[in-house]
């Protein structure tokens, strides 16, 4: 969902309150998240990639593995693809890592997949965030129906994290006075890169986006002319740079939690296309006289 079509911001935010599932239920956002991406080599992905990485969704599944991932796939950018966990606090992070080494048949398996699919990848990279509930707002509920995802990064500018507050919770109250359909959540990079925060926006479809670009004039109009101006401002102050890009959510590589599969079972695990009826066997052409 697009909150503004600010050439200044751009924030599109949005989470689902436990879009991120974990070994355990949650309650809203995850504590801790972690994201790892995937760079595929031009040719490598789609299909290909799906087949290779749906052998970590065997083995995890085979393992009856209480940790459960999405994957998104882009849809702009550089061809790669995310992989999102989320964990209520760091212990159970680490436990569920130490978990995973302790099972030598999951942990073997895994390893095996990790070469193969290495084969497809140019590279690998690995970050963990924490959330931020003070700069979020109204995040969904769940992502069982949701099928994409527009993801917003911000690099703050050293020693300007009270700006960028301020700037967030302004946004805030002009969705709030606008009583337009903006929902977000907001994370903090814990480890991986610094002075960064991002923010998700689920979308069940295109059309959302079409909605959020709709609403920009609500939001404005909700803002006046000395809110704009003061966005501006800020994000000149705080906002060394930002980058907003498009995800799908990809099933096929994905490992959902079981109500997430019931909500929309068409989607998380389509039924295999019925086989092509075979053929008639060819009537034998009668001798030539």
């Amino acid at each position: 969902m697009k909150i503004m079509n600010s050439a200044l911001l751009g924030l599109s935010l949005a989470v689902a309150g436990s879009m991120f599932a974990a070994a355990q239920e949650m309650q809203g956002p995850p504590k801790v998240l972690t994201i790892t991406r995937e760079f595929i080599k031009a040719g490598k992905s789609g299909a290909i990639h799906d087949k290779s990485e749906s052998h970590f969704v065997a083995a995890m599944a085979a393992a009856k593995w209480p940790t459960h991932y999405f994957a998104l796939m882009s849809l702009s950018g550089k061809s790669r693809a995310l992989y999102l966990t989320g964990y209520p606090s760091f212990k159970a992070w680490q436990d569920d890592y130490l978990a995973t080494m302790k099972n030598k048949a999951l942990s073997a398996e895994l390893d095996k997949d990790s070469v193969a699919d290495g084969e497809l990848l140019n590279g690998i990279d690995q970050f963990v965030f924490t959330y931020d509930d003070d700069l979020s707002y109204k995040p969904s509920a769940t992502l069982a129906q949701a099928k994409l995802m527009e993801i917003t990064s911000f690099h703050i500018k050293p020693g300007h994290r009270k700006q960028f507050v301020d700037l967030a919770r302004l946004v805030i109250a002009g969705h709030k006075k606008a009583g337009d359909s903006a929902h977000w959540a907001t994370f903090e990079i814990a480890y991986g890169g610094d002075n960064e925060y991002v923010v998700f926006s689920d979308d069940k479809s295109m059309a959302d986006i079409d909605a959020g670009y709709a609403e920009d004039k609500q939001f404005r109009d909700a803002m006046g002319e000395d809110g704009i101006k003061k966005i501006d401002e800020l994000v000149a102050d705080c906002i060394d740079s930002s980058d907003s890009e498009l995800f799908g959510i990809n099933p096929a590589q994905s490992y959902p939690p079981g109500e997430w599969v019931k909500a929309d079972p068409d989607f998380w695990k389509p039924k295999p296309s019925a086989a092509p009826a075979a053929k008639p066997a060819a009537t034998a052409k009668p001798a030539a006289q």
